[in-house]
């Protein structure tokens, strides 16, 4: 009865024995990937169970009393047969921890009573080719069957949406949601941000071309959507028949359900394809799953607006007019549709979070805007605001030109040059390497070999390691000179052969490569069932120094410890080198063992997330309609109030019509640093009020920011820090703000009361 940590995973248990229930003082259990099907009621005797972990069972309901487990802080039910969504489950990545407990159990005991529910026939079919292979023409004709064909169809610029709609043998109308993708080259990497799981796809094959890669586009099928499943549309435009291999195709992707031929000028095949959309889209493993009907009925209020955005603010009024008043069920419904690929609410991004997009092709559109102008792409890819103002002219986006520069960015689609206001969409760089010296001694050299290499992987990494791009010059589109504390790195992509070289020299070469391969892995993680090996140089006397040392997958050299083997030959000198050696000389034993970031995060990896943080921030923050600073973030222009020393007079510049100033004493550094975190926060906030709600009476914007206090942590600790730092006054300051009036001593009863 003294066990605390049970561990039974891996194996053929079909269920467990209610003795279980005699360890009074479990703490942790774990069940992993057994067959089992249900839970005995007599487990809420567990009373000290903290962690229950039981993914990969065959478990589709829970016991009522599970809920009476008080002290259970983790529940892990994913790939299980249990009517809730995954996204509600949390991540896929087993290593990743599971989705909330309470928002698990809330929404499962909700959907039990089927007066409440209402099934989801809902789904999404992505168009996907070449350019000019007859996408648009093909959804189109799904849409419409009469619809004629245009000798000059003009070709999909990014994405188009369209809603096609068909009934069930009961009746029951099914929603399909048809992604229509431009197949030009640019938008390659670009589409891999709404390749969604839990979709159907078509790929589309032109007669006329005959040059469709279907192993690249069935790969990224593959790696992005969790192996959904595939039909080829064979194009025949003139009468051609299109030559597919499909034995070899079928052997390779087990995701390959049909090859169905059409002539889209006569309709020939078109039944045969519709047919087969509803058959293989019903099977879809999400259709029909019951969801609270209040979700439904906000969800087809949202559909029925015609605008492409709303303030979060009248989101949750959309949702209280619908009888929806949690506001933790708020977010969960719009993360629910922004997984399912309806609107677009980036929760977590602390400009997008205020915003919910209600027609996801009108913000991709606005994206691809960007990439395909003309000006930006000769300068090879860098923009300024003034650019995105002129390709942004139009109504519909002039107000939204920060967001969708923040869309940009969230995407990583671009980064900005720290301390000037241009930006780089890595994807339009020069394709040619620049010139640059490198010394080539006591180099340390890494590879990574890929099975298939998706495009976009060097792309994304540079835009997540520019604050050390060297001078902010050395990078092209396949590569990136990277410069810290007198060590250089050259990681480059050779797309052909299927790797990423890393070369690096200096002082701290470890310490480097650690962050370079720990923001890869980050962007490996992103792409499923993702094949590739780590490559570790020799350091036997011939290899050591070498441009072109013998190199040992890292996997088989771990392997090779675990074995006991503790030396292997090196192919081209024949010594014997130690394993662990080699191990030790890239540093990378514990992360690969991991596949993600459950490593200690090293002081050089956090010094590069805020120099991220720092560039990000010092752009775009207006106040008084003016450009704070060119180089300062904006919680850098609020700390730099609270860097004096000595009994201080703070001056704030930033109140309309006048001045405030106040006495206070010192600030430790910490504490200077939360000021300033919590001062912008609350400016981005009232900013974004300012424009979604300029007339707002005071209460309304006080009851805004305690709504955003509540279910914000973060800003609420600072918040609690600011008050015990500085009092009522450090306070005022905060809240100051030109365009509205905040009672500051309303706010600390407020916080002082939660």
């Amino acid at each position: 009865t003294n066990l605390q940590t049970l561990d039974i995973s891996f194996n053929q248990i079909s269920s467990l024995p209610r003795e279980i229930v005699q360890l009074t003082n479990l703490q942790s259990l774990k069940i992993y990937n057994n067959q089992i099907s249900s839970l005995p009621r007599e487990i809420v005797q567990l009373t000290n169970l903290q962690s229950l972990k039981i993914a990969g069972n065959q478990i589709s309901s829970l016991p009522p009393e599970i809920v009476q487990l008080t002290n259970l802080q983790t529940l892990d039910l994913r790939n299980n047969p249990v009517p809730i969504p995954p996204e509600i489950l949390g991540p896929k990545e087993w290593y990743k921890d599971p989705g909330n407990i309470q928002e698990i159990l809330d929404f499962y005991f909700r959907v039990q009573d089927p007066q409440e529910t209402e099934p989801l026939y809902e789904a999404k079919l992505l168009i996907i080719g070449e350019g000019g292979a007859g996408k648009t023409s093909l959804a189109k004709k799904i849409e419409d069957e009469k619809y004629q064909l245009q000798s000059d169809e003009k070709s999909t610029e990014g994405i188009d949406v369209i809603q096609w709609k068909f009934n069930l043998d009961h009746g029951q109308e099914f929603r399909v949601n048809i992604w229509d993708f431009g197949g030009q080259e640019i938008y390659h990497q670009t589409h891999q941000f709404f390749l969604t799981s839990r979709s159907l796809y078509a790929l589309v094959a032109d007669d006329r071309k005959e040059n469709t890669d279907f192993y690249y586009w069935l790969k990224v099928v593959e790696l992005l959507s969790d192996n959904s499943p595939v039909l080829i549309i064979k194009n025949e435009k003139d009468k051609r028949q299109c030559e597919v291999n499909e034995r070899e195709l079928r052997g390779e992707f087990l995701n390959l359900k049909e090859f169905l031929p059409t002539n889209l000028a006569d309709n020939r095949g078109l039944t045969e394809i519709k047919n087969n959309i509803q058959q293989y889209i019903k099977q879809l493993p999400h259709v029909g799953e019951p969801l609270p009907k209040i979700w439904v009925r906000v969800r087809f209020a949202l559909e029925n607006n015609p605008r492409n955005y709303i303030s979060f603010t009248e989101y949750r009024d959309f949702c209280k007019l619908n009888n929806l008043t949690d506001s933790q069920d708020m977010k969960r419904l719009s993360q629910y549709l922004h997984d399912l690929g309806v609107c677009l609410h980036f929760q977590k991004d602390p400009i997008l979070k205020h915003y919910v997009i209600l027609k996801p092709e009108w913000g991709t559109t606005a994206v691809y805007k960007v990439l395909d102008n003309k000006n930006v792409v000769k300068n090879l890819g860098c923009f300024t605001q003034e650019n995105l103002a002129e390709i942004w002219e139009d109504e519909k986006y002039k107000d939204m030109r920060d967001e969708l520069l923040q869309l940009m960015i969230r995407f990583k689609l671009c980064y900005p040059i720290p301390g000037q206001y241009q930006y780089i969409a890595p994807q339009l760089l020069d394709i040619n390497q620049p010139e640059y010296t490198w010394n080539p001694d006591n180099n340390l050299i890494l590879r990574y070999e890929y099975d298939f290499l998706p495009k976009g992987i060097i792309t994304r990494f540079i835009v997540e390691i520019h604050p050390w791009i060297e001078e902010q010059k050395q990078v092209w589109r396949n590569g990136v000179i990277i410069n810290k504390d007198q060590t250089r790195a050259e990681i480059i992509q050779n797309y052909n052969q299927k790797e990423i070289k890393i070369r690096l020299a200096g002082n701290r070469k470890k310490d480097l490569l650690t962050i370079i391969t720990h923001e890869l892995e980050k962007i490996h993680s992103s792409f499923e069932r993702l094949r590739y090996q780590i490559l570790v140089p020799c350091n036997c006397k011939k290899c050591i120094g070498s441009q072109t040392p013998h190199t040992y997958q890292l996997e088989s050299l771990r392997k090779r410890l675990g074995a006991g083997r503790y030396q292997v030959e090196c192919d081209q000198s024949y010594e014997m080198v130690n394993v662990r050696r080699l191990i030790d000389d890239v540093n990378l034993s514990v992360q690969e063992s991991n596949r993600e970031l459950q490593i200690p995060v090293s002081p050089l990896q956090n010094e590069l997330d805020r120099d991220k943080e720092r560039s990000y921030n010092s752009v775009n923050i207006v106040i008084n309609n003016k450009l704070e600073s060119e180089n300062n973030s904006m919680s850098e222009s609020y700390q730099s109030k609270y860097q004096q020393t000595g009994p201080i007079q703070f001056v704030d510049t930033i109140q309309s019509g006048g001045i405030a100033t106040f006495n206070q004493t010192n600030y430790r550094p910490e504490q200077k640093q939360n000021l300033a975190d919590a001062a912008a926060e609350i400016q981005q906030l009232l900013n974004q009020l300012s424009k979604t709600n300029p007339t707002a009476t005071p209460q309304e914007i006080t009851n805004t920011i305690e709504q955003e206090i509540k279910s914000n942590p973060t800003l609420k600790d600072r918040l609690i820090a600011a008050l015990k730092a500085g009092g009522l006054e450090a306070l005022k300051t905060i809240f100051n703000h030109p365009a509205f009036t905040i009672p500051a001593e309303t706010i600390k009863g407020f916080i002082e009361a939660e």
